[in-house]
Parts: structure tokens; C-alpha cells; sequence
């Protein structure tokens, strides 16, 4: 066909049908969409000459307000077109207009009152009596329905990739339920029944403990591990206690019965739910339990050992006032008093009293505080604009009774519950105020808990351990951990005013994994937003979270408030939070926890005069 022909007028017998007929359904068109109050087509038509659109009565009335007059296109795309359908609306009339082809397209429109639907519309080009084009004819069908059902579809898709497919967390080191989850489990038994609740420590027994050179459970040549040769001190490394552990958990979960419930509670204690059974029964089933871990050769990868056990059982009947976590400190509680008087069982037939279960924890914190079982480490965090590290996080390690690690997290949340938590602040405040002074080139960021920030004691403290050091107050910062509720709103903010009136500065803590997160950043004076770690790990490959991330990141910025991503471990993901506008990044890309005395200045060196 030669250019003449393309512009040649079409026949008069193909006008025609389709000035009878606009759109024949054997075409493959869709018929003209009548409005059911008007039955007046749905269509609209596009002219160059003009740039008019001209719209049909069932239209108008779809759209809620028929427009006065012709319409110019560039208003009416603007007003009735969805701004998100911009795009899509432009791209189907172009290829149209140029391709000179039918084009389907589905957009939203907005009605008069500010509501919309959706429609399929099929454009075609319109031509004049030279074959060019000379405008667009429209034809339109409302499918709401069939779009509101998919994007229901949709959403529950995305949804469903996105929530977690169990609130069931397990501990990865021994594949149990860890102790949060546990303890939801605890409260579940407390409110069908009664039952018991055991919580085993286990560890190494150096005295039984040999490494092997030959087959695995096969010793060939053999040393004692404590021995002369060595190799003291190496059955008690975090890797061979975790692998005791999960080992031990393989044992008991071949002695349990199917309605029992495992769990680790700490980085050395396993518990097990015992619901349902007589205060008879969870004895003997708890006797039996020890034995069989004190008694069982456990073979390492590159050593077999014998473990040691002691446990501490305590019964629970419905309607007792002690709740899950009560009942973990009374077991645990328990089995230290057994490791003490070398008993294996410790059995306790009722939960100890409230005001004796915090007198208790009280004593352990203090003991604890006053035999150095307590110390700090620093973890650098980077700001971003320059690449240098501008501050360092005080994080606090935890030693037990003997000398092994213990889970912070643990210790401080146990304190919060009982209000054993305020010693254990002043006491990293302390120790944060003796750095600052010796290093007065170091930001240090001093982690608070909710409890303490809420005591009306603090204030007065900080202020009086400020003037004592002689600390310039910026070069501290105060984290208040989002994820513990503040106990009193308005002591936590005459806390705030007056710290950041002394020149400190403030911040918020695994934000976006607690109570209020953004109820706190109207009522705080927040200076520093740390982003959860839990939506920054996999930022790069979730696109879910990186539409969160950015979301806080922009929420901070609007408030004023500088953000510290936590949890960075790779360079894909500090590329992402440079785009999202992040200030400061913290992580083991760009710096692990080290004891603090590594920031201490060296000591002087006294030279001895020469005589």
C-alpha cells in the first residue's frame, strides 16, 4: 500500500456501518458501556484541530458533573483521570495516535466527589478525508468490580509475603522456642490448668570433658581437656556450650511426652513446660530429666564430655497471681540454690512471693554490680557525610555466677520487671561519665531503659555525676529503649528538657519495634531515630522494607530528627540507606563491639631519674 492509499478515504459502506454501529461486538471491540439510569453510551472523542474532547451524556453522568462545554484535553486529563493513571493514559493514547492501532487500556476516573472508578477503555485513532489522523475516539466500560477484586487479590498476595508465617520464634542454636515465645506458651498453660515448670542448667563438666583425634564418638588417642597440655579453658567457648545445648535439647525431646514443651531460656538453661500434670508426676518426670543429661556421654565434633545439670521445678495452679515470667525467675531462682548446695533438683510447690521474688533479684544485680560481672563494650557508629566514626553506643555484657556470658537482654528485662533495672543504669552512667572525661574527644550514646528514664531519681543523678567528672555534656547522648514502656511520661520528659538543657542529646531506640514509636516524637524532644535492625538485615533484598525504611527515614527528616541505621553487615545495604537520606549507620560493616578500655589513653610511662 503506497502512501496515497494510506491517505485515501475509507469507503463509504465502512462509515456508514460504523455510524450505525461503533463498536460491533465481532469485531472484537467492546460494545458501548450504557449508563444504567440514563442507557446513554459511554464515550468520549478526542479532536486535534479543536484539542476538544467531546464526551457522551452516560459519561457525564458517570463522572457525577457534566462538564460545561468542551473540555481542553490537558484539564480534563488532569481532573478526571487518577494522577497514579497519568502515565498509563498518556502512553495508550500516544501509541494510538502514532501507531495508528486499537490500543485497550484499564485507568481509574475521578467522580465529583472525589471518589473514583475504574474502566477498560479502547481507543481508537479517528482519520480525516486524507487517511491522517485527526483525533481519538474512546469507548469505555466501567469494571470496578472486577478490579476491586484484584486488587484484593493483590494485596492479600502481598500480605501473605510479608507477615511472618509464625509468631512461633525458635532459637536457632537448638531449634527450641526461645524464651519470649516460651514464656507465651507458660501463660497459655497458666489459663487452661495447672502443671509445673522446669528450667535445667546445663553446662560443661570439666572434670569429664576429653578431646578426641579419632573417629567422632570414637576417641582415639585421648587428652582431658583441662589437662596439662594446653588446652585448659577450651570446654567452656561459647561454640562448645551452644553445641552441649543443642544437643542436650535432642535428648530431652526423646524423653518428653508429645504434649510437653521445650524451650531456651538463656544461653545455658533449658526449660520444659510440664502442663497439666500432678505436682507427682512433674517431680519425677524432672528427676528424670537430670539424670538423663548427667548421665549421657554428649560427643562433640572434636571432643566427648559429660555435661552438668541442675534444675529447678515449680508448681502453678489456675488463678495463681505469678504470670509466666514470674514463674522463669522462680525456676531459675531455684536451680542456683541447687548449684550451690549440689543438689540436682530443686522443687518449689509455690511461686515465691512478689515483694520476695524482687528482694531476691534485687540481691543478685547488687551482688553482681559489686564483683565486676558487669562491664561495657563500645561499638563505633559512622556518619555517612563524612565516612568517620562520630560516636560510639555503650553496650552492656553480663557475666553469671560463674564467669560464663550471660544474655543482657535477658538480665535487663527480668530487672525492668521486678524494678531491680535503676541500679544497673546508674551504674553504666557512671562508668559512661569516667570515659567521656578521660577521652573529652569521644560521643558516647548511653542506653537507658524506659523504667529509669520514668525515675525522678535520674535527673538529679546525671547532673550530679556531670559536674563530678567535669564531662562536657555534648559529648553525650541518652538512647531510651523504645521497646520498654516508659513508666512515667512525664518524669521521661522533665528527664529530656533538662538533659538536652545541659547540652546531651537524645535518643530513640529500636525504633518501629515497640510501644509508640511515633507518639514519642511529638512528645520527646528526640534528637536521633535508630532505625530496628530487624528492617535493616535484609533491606536489600525485601522491597517492603526498603518502603518502610525510606518512610521513617522522610517522617525523622520532617520532625528534624537525625536517623542511625542499625545492623548494617554489607556495602549493598550502606549504598540503599545512602539513597534513603540515612545520617549515621552502625554495624559490623563498619565496626564490631570492643571493650571500652580500648578507647582508654594509654597510661603514662614514668621515666626514673638517673642519679
Amino acid at each position: 500500500m503506497t502512501a496515497a492509499d494510506e491517505r485515501a478515504p475509507r469507503p463509504r459502506a465502512l462509515r456508514d456501518r460504523r455510524a450505525r454501529r461503533p463498536h460491533p461486538a465481532d469485531d472484537g471491540v467492546v460494545p458501548d458501556q450504557r449508563h444504567p439510569a440514563t442507557d446513554e453510551p459511554v464515550w468520549f472523542t478526542y479532536t486535534v484541530a479543536a484539542d476538544t474532547i467531546v464526551w457522551s451524556e452516560g459519561l457525564r453522568v458517570l463522572l457525577g458533573r457534566p462538564p460545561a462545554g468542551n473540555q481542553i484535553s490537558q484539564q480534563v486529563l488532569a481532573r478526571y483521570v487518577h494522577r497514579d493513571d497519568h502515565a498509563r493514559a498518556l502512553a495508550a493514547i500516544t501509541r494510538t495516535w502514532t501507531g495508528r492501532e486499537s490500543v485497550r487500556t484499564t485507568v481509574r476516573l475521578m467522580r465529583a466527589d472525589g471518589g473514583w472508578f475504574d474502566v477498560d477503555c479502547r481507543l481508537e485513532p479517528t482519520t480525516g478525508p486524507d487517511g491522517g489522523v485527526t483525533g481519538v475516539r474512546g469507548t469505555l466500560r466501567d469494571v470496578s468490580a472486577r478490579e476491586r477484586a484484584r486488587r484484593e487479590v493483590d494485596r492479600l498476595s502481598r500480605r501473605g509475603e510479608t507477615v511472618l508465617a509464625s509468631v512461633i520464634e525458635r532459637d536457632p542454636a537448638t531449634g527450641l522456642l526461645n524464651r519470649a515465645r516460651f514464656a507465651d506458651e507458660v501463660d497459655r498453660a497458666l489459663r487452661r490448668g495447672g502443671g509445673a515448670l522446669l528450667v535445667m542448667r546445663v553446662q560443661p563438666d570439666r572434670g569429664m570433658a576429653e578431646r578426641g583425634e579419632g573417629h567422632e564418638g570414637m576417641p582415639g588417642q585421648r587428652r582431658m581437656a583441662d589437662g596439662h597440655d594446653g588446652t585448659a579453658g577450651e570446654v567452656g567457648t561459647p561454640e562448645r556450650h551452644a553445641e552441649l545445648l543443642h544437643r542436650a535439647a535432642r535428648v530431652l525431646e526423646g524423653l518428653v511426652r508429645p504434649e510437653d514443651l521445650l524451650g531456651r531460656v538463656g544461653p545455658h538453661e533449658i526449660a520444659v513446660l510440664l502442663a497439666g500434670v500432678s505436682w507427682t508426676l512433674a517431680r519425677r518426670q524432672a528427676q528424670l530429666f537430670v539424670e538423663a543429661l548427667r548421665a549421657h556421654p554428649f560427643v562433640l565434633p572434636d571432643a566427648w564430655l559429660r555435661a552438668r545439670a541442675w534444675a529447678g521445678l515449680v508448681r502453678f495452679q489456675p488463678g495463681a497471681e505469678a504470670g509466666s515470667h514470674d514463674l522463669l525467675i522462680d525456676a531459675e531462682h531455684a536451680w542456683r540454690q541447687g548449684r550451690e548446695a549440689d543438689r540436682p533438683l530443686t522443687p518449689v510447690p509455690h511461686p515465691v512471693p512478689p515483694r520476695d521474688r524482687q528482694g531476691t533479684y534485687r540481691d543478685r544485680v547488687a551482688d553482681a554490680l559489686g564483683t565486676d560481672r558487669f562491664s561495657l563494650v563500645a561499638q563505633p557508629i559512622v556518619e555517612l557525610q563524612t565516612n568517620a566514626v562520630a560516636r560510639y553506643e555503650l553496650l552492656l555484657r553480663v557475666l553469671d555466677e560463674t564467669g560464663g556470658p550471660q544474655s543482657p537482654i535477658q538480665v535487663l528485662d527480668t530487672a525492668e520487671r521486678l524494678d531491680a533495672v535503676y541500679d544497673i543504669d546508674l551504674w553504666v552512667v557512671e562508668r559512661a561519665m569516667q570515659l567521656a572525661a578521660e577521652r573529652d574527644d569521644l560521643c558516647l550514646q548511653i542506653n537507658l531503659s524506659g523504667r529509669s528514664v520514668g525515675d525522678p531519681r535520674l535527673t538529679a543523678e546525671v547532673e550530679t555525676l556531670i559536674k563530678r567528672y567535669g564531662v562536657n555534656p555534648e559529648q553525650l547522648t541518652f538512647e531510651i529503649t523504645e521497646t520498654a514502656l516508659i513508666g512515667n511520661l512525664s518524669e521521661a520528659r522533665h528527664f529530656a528538657d533538662r538533659v538536652r538543657d545541659l547540652g546531651c542529646e537524645l535518643a530513640l531506640d529500636d525504633f518501629g519495634s515497640g510501644y509508640a514509636s511515633f507518639r514519642y516524637l511529638r512528645l520527646l524532644p528526640i534528637d536521633l531515630v535508630k532505625i530496628d535492625g530487624e528492617y535493616i538485615v535484609n533491606l536489600v533484598d525485601n522491597p517492603q522494607d526498603q518502603v518502610l525504611v525510606r518512610a521513617l527515614v522522610q517522617v525523622c527528616q520532617a520532625y528534624g530528627i537525625h536517623t542511625v541505621a542499625e545492623f548494617v553487615q554489607d556495602e549493598p545495604t550502606l549504598r540503599m540507606l545512602r539513597e534513603f537520606g540515612v545520617d549515621y549507620v552502625q554495624g559490623y560493616l563498619v565496626g564490631r563491639p570492643e571493650p571500652v578500655d580500648a578507647l582508654r589513653p594509654p597510661p603514662r610511662v614514668r621515666r626514673s631519674k638517673r642519679r
